[in-house]
């Protein structure tokens, strides 16, 4: 929200006109979505986990309500929202990626790819790999057995934090092309880079190029 409202600048108290939130141990967020819909609202920012994530589609279109539907990465996953929802009722969502989409076939002959289903035949043999999840928890590991090894000998909490924030155009094998890790000690993100995609029914279709963000902190 306050990532919205940084972007919105001025224009925020005018142009938001729901906040919505909801406890992970709500049964649903029907009542919200209606809420929505009956507020006139036009474009959803939908920054749920996967559960709630598919249910504010599904929803949404049993109430036949077409806003602009704008996933947040925390909730696009194939395997934990958009399936569970609907791959139909999915189309023409729009949402942010800085980890290549496992279901997306030109990464088939990408070597990080190809690392990546690697390591979950090996560790993971009856893991999902249309799970977007999958690749995430690797995707961290990696970066932090890179802190590790920037810490040599020297394993304290002290150098731990401190070379977490010493992080210099790192990648992992499934990030998007383009986007690297970095962090310093005023600037503890270490993905600042997004691209956007349009869900087409079946697949994520990425678009348009890299977006950094514009607000620190």
């Amino acid at each position: 929200m306050k990532g919205v409202k940084d972007g919105l600048g001025d224009k925020a108290k005018s142009m938001i006109v729901v906040e919505a939130s909801y406890e992970t141990t709500d049964p649903t967020i029907d009542s919200q979505i209606i809420g929505m819909k009956a507020a006139g609202v036009d474009v959803f920012v939908n920054t749920a986990i996967p559960k709630f994530a598919a249910q504010a589609i599904r929803k949404a279109v049993e109430l036949e309500w077409k806003p602009l539907h704008i996933l947040s990465g925390v909730g696009n996953s194939v395997a934990a929202t958009l399936k569970p929802a609907g791959l139909q009722n999915a189309k023409d969502i729009i949402s942010d990626f800085y980890l290549k989409d496992p279901t997306d076939p030109q990464w088939k002959d990408d070597e990080g790819y190809k690392d990546w289903v690697a390591f979950m035949d090996k560790y993971y043999p009856e893991g999902d790999k249309s799970d977007l999840g999958n690749v995430v928890g690797p995707a961290f590991a990696q970066t932090f057995v890179q802190v590790l090894k920037q810490c040599g000998d020297d394993l304290t909490r002290e150098n731990i934090m401190k070379e977490a924030a010493n992080l210099h155009g790192f990648r992992v094998p499934m990030l998007l092309p383009g986007i690297t890790i970095n962090t310093s000690p005023t600037d503890f993100a270490p993905i600042k880079q997004i691209q956007m995609a349009r869900f087409d029914g079946e697949r994520w279709q990425l678009f348009g190029p890299l977006i950094n963000g514009a607000v620190s902190g």
